[in-house]
């Protein structure tokens, strides 16, 4: 979800850069007497609160719930795994103290538990390689899904720009409340992925 805050802040960081140069060249233009000045009613802007999109967009908030009941199932696994390497490096160590395990049987109990080890950091790797990869696409169509919706929302409402804002980081310092069209965005990121849902 952090991904997601940090692209649409480069987002922002960008459209504030370009908002930056056209007033810079809009002054430019005013220095200069004999250039015409274009008189225009200045840029018109609008943010989307991050915060708030991922609280109550409800595609956002289900596809999280099942990301994190991923995660602890790895983790669980993963926990389990390593229980029963502890388990068994515990009886070796105590069959070896009794001298109760011949040089050989020694030998080949170290050589399972370095097995199971290696097994169990690929396994970690694995799980975290795929928990990544659906986090990524995850985010990717969530790009996706908020970039047509802005689309379609912005062929009524005309605005120049569209920000995002987080109040844990970002390109915006302030942001009257008059410009939030978070609501709007939510409503109709929800009424879509509804939508998408009742055609399945």
């Amino acid at each position: 979800m952090k991904n997601l805050s940090t692209i649409l802040s480069l987002l922002a960081i960008a459209g504030v850069l370009s908002l930056g140069g056209i007033m810079v060249m809009q002054k430019n233009k005013t220095a200069v007497k004999d250039a015409p000045v274009a008189v225009s009613g200045g840029a018109m802007i609008a943010y989307v609160d991050i915060d708030t999109l991922e609280a109550n967009y409800e595609l956002l908030k289900k596809r999280g719930e099942d990301f994190k009941k991923k995660q602890a199932q790895m983790e669980a696994e993963l926990q389990r795994s390593y229980a029963q390497m502890q388990n068994d490096a515990y009886e070796m160590q105590k069959k070896a103290q009794s001298n109760s395990l011949t040089q050989a049987e020694y030998e080949a109990a170290n050589k399972k538990l370095m097995q199971m080890q290696q097994t169990l950091e690929s396994r970690k790797q694995s799980l975290t390689e795929q928990l990544v990869k659906e986090q990524e696409e995850f985010n990717g169509d969530l790009k996706k899904r908020l970039n047509a919706y802005l689309a379609e929302y912005n062929k009524t409402h005309k605005y120049d720009f569209i920000l995002s804002y987080s109040g844990s980081g970002s390109a915006i310092l302030f942001a009257g409340k008059a410009h939030n069209i978070t609501d709007d965005v939510v409503k109709g990121l929800n009424e879509a992925a509804k939508t998408e849902t009742e055609k399945k």
